[in-house]
């Protein structure tokens, strides 16, 4: 008996880890395709200013590079008004293999995640997520404040833990793309994140409390 709880508890906590990296991968998904945000910041940070063309066609070529980020069968960046140099092309394969994982992660943890919270709503036991998302909720506003400190540290931070080589740092002269890219459109995405992550953890904190008060309490 307590072999078949002790499993059980194990199910429990592989499902609730699953569940945060679907979280976790959603809001990464989210603020990767806010089309929105980007065609805010050109307006808000004058990025047409660095280009001779217009909006439109400026968010044509940022749906282009979105179109090869996000799409595995796509294998060759082009852009209409931005040529790219070879190790501009070679940072944006790297960021195209860390969005196909963030997508991989989602499809892979979103089924288990799935019968882990329709256990929890058959054994009224929704009131477990309670603690280890309020743990969860505290880690990105530590993250989110060291980055508020200073971005442009934590900017590179960023790049330097994520790529393994120099590739990032975009000659404006061989790829103008960068020129229209600026680091306050990336806070901006940072930012985002942040919050659309914090809201769905205080979602299954909220449904926690309820849950408590309904099935226990």
């Amino acid at each position: 008996m307590s072999g078949h709880l002790n499993s059980w508890k194990w199910l429990e906590r592989l499902g609730l880890i699953c569940w945060i990296f679907t979280l976790l991968t959603l809001a990464i998904t989210l603020t990767i395709n806010a089309r929105w945000l980007y065609s805010f910041s050109v307006d808000h940070l004058n990025v047409l200013d660095y280009v001779t063309f217009s909006k439109n066609q400026l968010m044509k070529n940022f749906d282009q590079l979105m179109h090869y980020l996000n799409l595995p069968w796509v294998d060759q960046l082009k852009m209409s008004d931005f040529p790219v140099s070879e190790s501009g092309a070679v940072h944006f394969v790297d960021v195209k293999k860390l969005f196909l994982l963030n997508y991989g992660v989602l499809i892979v943890t979103i089924i288990p995640s799935i019968f882990y919270l329709r256990h929890l709503v058959k054994t009224k036991r929704l009131w477990t997520m309670q603690r280890p998302f309020k743990i969860a909720f505290v880690i990105p506003l530590v993250i989110a404040a060291v980055g508020a400190l200073n971005f442009n540290q934590f900017f590179v931070l960023f790049h330097e833990t994520f790529f393994s080589n120099d590739d990032w740092i975009f000659n404006p002269v061989t790829d103008p793309i960068i020129n229209v890219l600026p680091e306050d459109f990336f806070m901006y995405c940072f930012i985002l994140f942040f919050v659309l992550l914090e809201v769905f953890f205080l979602v299954q904190i909220f449904i926690g409390k309820r849950s408590l008060k309904r099935d226990v309490l």
